[in-house]
């Protein structure tokens, strides 16, 4: 297990290239002065570059539960942070007043843990430093979740009026993840270090790809990464981030394919573009996309 806090920049780039991350000096920085300070990361960028995969790695270097919260359009605080199993509730009311049980005794029994339903922002507010709390694509929750879940990074406590207040001995990290589906608000950013991460160089992609899947060729990956960033020069809906690159790779390795042409490309171009129109508009560019053309 890796040594917590990380005694430098350098170190902890060491210590993320090691288990299959490789993180540029800024978003190592980033990464190291959220662990250092205690604060919470904001993670900004294209789709399928590492912003949740930065989360998923630091946990495992650091022997930390992973606890991630996925935002949706919707959700809530009950959503995220507790609920009461009202079913197993009632269940348990008839049968004490089977039993003749007096009432102080059920109404403390009916809100013990037996009957809370844990959601992530109330399981990390528990576990404390053991955790990383992922809160991924908070963007896509709306302005009143975010008003809240501002409160909750605050103060790491919440009240349940049942329960009373239970309180964060040690806060954990987080990490906040947005894909600027909507611009967050400044309150929430204040609260937070920031990063954004955009789509690697080339030579840094090509690094990243034989660090993730080293039994591929240079020659090849270094093809497949000219290949990708040629699609992301074209006007498509969604452009492949990194995480498609390495999907792309995987999927020539799986028929066996030595190189990329025309052929392979259009056998395995849906491992790389995820959208129909796009689809159809690389289509008749995979000459130009894949350098034979």
């Amino acid at each position: 297990m890796a040594q917590f806090p990380p005694p430098t920049v350098a170190a902890l780039t060491e210590e993320l290239r090691g288990v299959g991350y490789l993180a540029d000096r800024g978003l190592a920085t980033a990464a190291y002065l959220a662990l250092t300070l205690g604060r919470p990361l904001l993670l900004e960028g294209e789709v399928g570059v590492g912003k949740t995969e930065l989360a998923k790695t630091l946990a495992g270097l650091y022997g930390r539960q992973l606890i991630r919260l996925q935002c949706y359009e919707g959700i809530d605080a009950g959503q995220a942070l507790y609920e009461w199993d009202y079913a197993r509730q009632m269940l348990k009311v008839r049968a004490m007043h089977e039993s003749r049980a007096s009432a102080d005794d059920a109404v403390d029994h009916l809100y013990s843990d037996e009957f809370l339903v844990e959601r992530p922002l109330l399981q990390a507010i528990r576990a404390g430093a053991a955790c990383v709390l992922l809160v991924d694509e908070v963007d896509r929750a709306d302005d009143e979740f975010e008003a809240f879940l501002l409160e909750i990074l605050s103060d790491f406590q919440v009240t349940i009026p049942e329960r009373g207040t239970v309180t964060a001995v040690s806060k954990p990290l987080v990490i906040l993840t947005s894909n600027r589906t909507r611009e967050l608000h400044d309150a929430l950013k204040r609260r937070c270090l920031y990063h954004w991460i955009g789509f690697p160089a080339a030579d840094r992609e090509i690094d990243i790809v034989t660090t993730r899947i080293p039994a591929v060729r240079e020659a090849m990956a270094a093809r497949v990464v000219a290949a990708v960033n040629r699609l992301r020069d074209m006007d498509l809906a969604k452009p492949p981030g990194v995480a498609e690159t390495l999907d792309w790779v995987s999927a020539l390795d799986a028929i066996g394919a030595d190189s990329l042409d025309e052929q392979s490309a259009a056998d395995t171009l849906g491992a790389v573009v995820k959208d129909r129109d796009d689809l159809e508009l690389v289509a008749g560019s995979l000459g130009r996309v894949v350098g034979d053309a």
